[in-house]
């Protein structure tokens, strides 16, 4: 932590400046991901990763980001404030330099940041460049400062506009509509990245407020990232409580806490400097050979393996865990940051885990053995998923050369041009045979409800026919035979009847896909068919109703007197040309795209609905059965 003198050196002469900011509205994709959803979303978190630097060196507490209803948004910190003295260079202030150009920043000066996140100190300037107006206000050396800028170009000096005994920073913007294809930003998105930054960053309270709509949350966590893994784990049986060590290799401090449950799947979350790590890297890496080398060396010397040998995927099954490094001049890879580079991690992570965990194992042998135990099922559960692939092959129903009988496939042969429907049940299948475009469109008709593989193994999950036929329909394989490339239809689109049942069925098929082929969610290719719900005649003219508020509103558009209104509740209830001309057809039909905004809150929302426990689901129906929509009682 900085001394108070230090602190109140926090000046212009700390301000470093690279380059300028001319390319930041010609290519804004190079500095934000992109224009669209990502890079919107991008621009708050550059701020709040300034202030969250503040708090690593232990000035800054508070964290708020507001949303306002003109698709600004405000971010305030109770952090030292950006200097305002005058810059010697430049001449101009300190503020000013940091806000028009590029790599300008205290975080080149180690002796101010040790350790930084944000885009290599682009980040307050790239906002201010993306942004039509910015505001921002200073709270320092009891004065309150302000400057107002539009497309990052100053339109006012900075002033002082009052007094304050406080100190912080107050910037507020608003994304260019001329820059960014969209300017709707997603509440849960970033609750999504708040709440991470809240657990990494132990004791720091970050609030958002939504003045749309009126939501709000605090994220604050004394624990840390083993709070965060206990939140990875609510509603999961676990087998040990969370551990959690903390260990300091020179300049690098790395954090792990980590926790197994009795499910079958790996939760793992990687970061670097407060940057989640998405893609891994040499943390992660070294994380995973060190896991797998331990339990292994555990298991065999307490004589627990029999003719087998723990895989990293074994030791990954029914795991929770955080890696969090923090370290002097990360490498990213990539201008996003999703993967950490820096080789010597590697080793480091390595011999934390080697020496701590182990010394964890050693000193806990009930939870060891519970831990190594679960392990070695999970290998058991491996070979026998091996030798149902291998069957399965035999009978050529996996085999890349084959396709089950019962698919109707495209004439086309170019996977972005085909879709496949997976339909509920032989009759609408029947209906969407006839009524679908042969050239680009494939039917697959499912019987009946999959199983539920929330709760079930891969072994098992093979020797379930509907689910086997899927996955060779799709020809992209599954676990460690999974191959994106191999895709044979870019629009999966799950179609199921719009009642209770069509969506528990649509409901078991997201489960499966977002457990074993969340790629394909990831990358765009999962969508949910819209059929009508009514159809609404009128004399020779007929309407299809997609929800309850439309009905309202055509009928009384059209007249009540002489409407006939039918419910439809099954798919098979449509002829094939009606199916067409609601569902099938592009240029008539509504799709939804299923993709992941929050991955935890995913998670946890598969868990509550497919989960072995009861209680949680219970509580969710009682909070959200106002919600359901579509209901036949």
């Amino acid at each position: 932590m900085l001394s108070k003198m230090e602190k109140e050196s926090y000046d212009a002469k700390h301000i470093q400046v690279l380059g300028g900011l001319e390319a930041v509205r010609k290519r804004p994709g190079m500095y934000v991901g992109d224009t669209s959803f990502n890079g919107l979303h991008h621009l708050i978190y550059e701020l709040v990763d300034n202030s969250i630097d503040e708090a690593l060196v232990g000035y800054c507490t508070e964290i708020d980001v507001i949303l306002h209803e003109d698709s600004s948004v405000t971010v305030i910190d109770n952090g030292r404030g950006i200097p305002v003295d005058m810059h010697e260079k430049l001449k101009i202030p300190a503020v000013q330099v940091v806000l028009t150009r590029l790599h300008a920043g205290g975080k080149f000066d180690q002796n101010v940041y040790k350790v930084s996140g944000g885009l290599h100190g682009v980040g307050v300037s790239v906002v201010n460049a993306l942004s039509s107006v910015l505001e921002v206000q200073i709270r320092k050396n009891n004065k309150i400062y302000y400057q107002k800028y539009e497309k990052g170009i100053p339109v006012s000096k900075l002033k002082v506009v009052g007094e304050s005994g406080d100190t912080g920073t107050l910037v507020k913007f608003r994304p260019d509509r001329e820059i960014f294809e969209t300017t709707d930003f997603h509440y849960d998105t970033v609750v999504a990245r708040l709440r991470e930054l809240a657990f990494l960053n132990k004791g720091v309270k970050i609030t958002i407020k939504d003045l749309r709509d009126n939501r709000e949350n605090e994220f604050k966590y004394d624990g840390g990232i083993k709070s965060f893994v206990e939140y990875l784990n609510k509603n999961q049986t676990v087998l040990h409580d969370a551990i959690y060590f903390e260990k300091a290799k020179g300049n690098v401090l790395v954090e792990i806490a980590l926790q197994y449950n009795d499910s079958y799947r790996e939760k793992v979350f990687s970061f670097a400097n407060n940057i989640n790590t998405v893609d891994g890297g040499t943390h992660l890496s070294g994380f995973r050979t060190a896991m797998t080398r331990l339990m292994n060396s555990y298991a065999e010397k307490n004589n627990m393996l029999k003719e087998i040998k723990l895989t990293s995927d074994d030791v990954r099954e029914g795991m929770s865990a955080v890696i969090s490094v923090k370290l002097p001049n990360p490498q990213f890879e990539g201008q996003t940051k999703a993967k950490l580079g820096n080789s010597e991690i590697k080793g480091i992570v390595d011999s934390v885990i080697t020496t701590e965990l182990g010394r964890y194992l050693e000193e806990n042998p009930r939870e060891a053995k519970a831990i190594v135990g679960k392990l070695i099922g999970a290998a058991q559960a491996r070979e026998a998923a091996r030798k149902a692939r291998e069957l399965t092959r035999r009978k050529s129903v996996l085999g890349s050369s084959s396709l089950p009988g019962k698919l109707a496939d495209c004439a086309e042969k170019d996977p972005v041009k085909s879709e496949i429907f997976i339909v509920e049940g032989d009759s609408a299948g029947g209906s969407a045979k006839q009524g679908r475009n042969r050239h680009f469109q494939a039917i697959l008709p499912l019987k009946g409800k999959i199983l539920n593989v929330e709760k079930t193994r891969l072994n098992k999950i093979l020797m379930n026919n509907e689910i086997v036929t899927m996955i060779s329909a799709l020809g992209t394989g599954i676990g460690t035979d999974f191959n994106i490339e191999r895709l044979r239809y870019h629009k999966i689109i799950i179609m199921t009847d719009a009642d209770v049942d069509g969506q528990h069925i649509a409901c078991l098929l997201l489960t499966f896909f977002y457990r074993y082929l969340t790629q394909l969610i990831e990358k765009g290719h999962l969508y949910l068919a819209q059929p009508p719900l009514y159809r609404v005649k009128k004399g020779k003219e007929a309407f299809y109703i997609y929800n309850d508020t439309d009905l309202f509103n055509l009928v009384k558009k059209i007249g009540k007197e002489g409407s006939v209104v039918s419910r439809y509740k099954g798919l098979g209830e449509m002829n094939p040309d009606q199916l067409w001309v609601t569902t099938l057809k592009p240029e008539n039909r509504r799709l939804k795209q299923i993709t992941i905004e929050d991955v935890v809150k995913a998670d946890q929302m598969f868990t509550v609905l497919m989960g072995d426990q009861v209680e949680p689901r219970k509580i969710f129906i009682e909070q959200h059965a106002r919600e359901a929509k579509n209901i036949d009682i």
